[in-house]
């Protein structure tokens, strides 16, 4: 089913999945960033949410905290459970600090509450997909850390064994 915030943008490359149960909240922000240049992707409820998640590969997941079923915190720990490195921000109306630490304890990047300014969402997105980008690049760096440390001694081996037969 194609909803109203189901846009793809090719100005950016990020795809920026929105789970919340007020509707009307999520399309907002699915379409403010849709006007930046992004993918954005909406769920109605936690289950949707896991199943939109699991289907595609998303760099930003924004989730309300409240929401009938599943709710954000167990929508963060799936996610997690997952993909630890994936970027999950909540956002919610009934911020208190305990609920912020219990977020970001549980692996969320950040935690918002609504009403949400733009601004400060825009900042969050720079900030989370620029985090995103420096995780894909130690991811590279250990590899390339790992075909090294691992191709040295083939190099020696071969060497050692070149060097008896020349001698």
């Amino acid at each position: 089913m194609i909803r109203k915030a189901d846009f793809a943008v090719t100005d950016k490359e990020a795809n920026i999945l929105i789970v919340d149960d007020d509707q009307a909240f999520a399309d907002t922000l699915a379409e403010h960033l849709v006007e930046r240049g992004y993918t954005a992707k909406v769920a109605y409820d936690g289950n949707e949410g896991l199943e939109r998640y699991r289907s595609g590969a998303y760099h930003v997941i924004f989730t309300d905290l409240q929401m009938p079923g599943m709710d954000g915190m167990e929508l963060l720990h799936e996610i997690k459970k997952a993909d630890s490195r994936s970027v999950v921000v909540v956002i919610t109306g009934f911020g208190t600090i305990e609920g912020a630490v219990q977020a970001i304890k549980k692996g969320a990047y950040d935690f918002i509450t609504k009403p949400v300014k733009f601004e400060e969402l825009d900042i969050v997105v720079d900030r989370a997909l620029e985090k995103r980008g420096l995780v894909k690049q130690l991811d590279f760096f250990r590899g390339l850390t790992l075909a090294v440390l691992i191709s040295i001694p083939v190099w020696l081996i071969l060497g050692i064994i070149l060097a008896s037969k020349l001698f």
